[in-house]
C-alpha cells in the first residue's frame, strides 16, 4: 500500500503528512508515505484544494486537514 500526501509545501500540507505518518505507525502496518510536491503531478489526480490523501492512486481526501483518527479509519477502509 502507498500513501500519497499532496500539498505544495504549506503548513497544512507539512501537517497532513505528520499526521498520516503517525497513524501508519500507529497502525503498525507496512505502508510507504510519499509526498508528492510537484503541481503537475498533483494537478494529473484533478485537486481543487491541496493538501490532499491518495491511498493505492485513489483520492480519499482534499482540501483539509483531518485527524490521525480519520486517517486511520480512510486507511482501514483501502485495506
Amino acid at each position: 500500500m502507498v500513501i500519497k500526501v499532496l500539498g505544495t509545501g504549506c503548513a497544512k500540507c507539512k501537517m497532513l503528512e505528520n499526521r498520516t505518518r503517525e497513524a501508519v505507525s500507529e497502525l503498525g502496518i507496512d505502508i510507504e508515505v510519499v509526498k508528492v510536491d510537484d503541481i503537475a503531478k498533483i494537478i494529473e489526480y484533478k485537486v481543487i484544494r491541496t493538501p490532499a490523501l491518495v491511498i493505492d492512486e485513489t483520492m480519499v481526501m482534499n482540501g483539509k486537514v483531518i485527524s490521525v483518527s480519520e486517517i486511520k479509519t480512510l486507511i482501514q477502509q483501502n485495506i
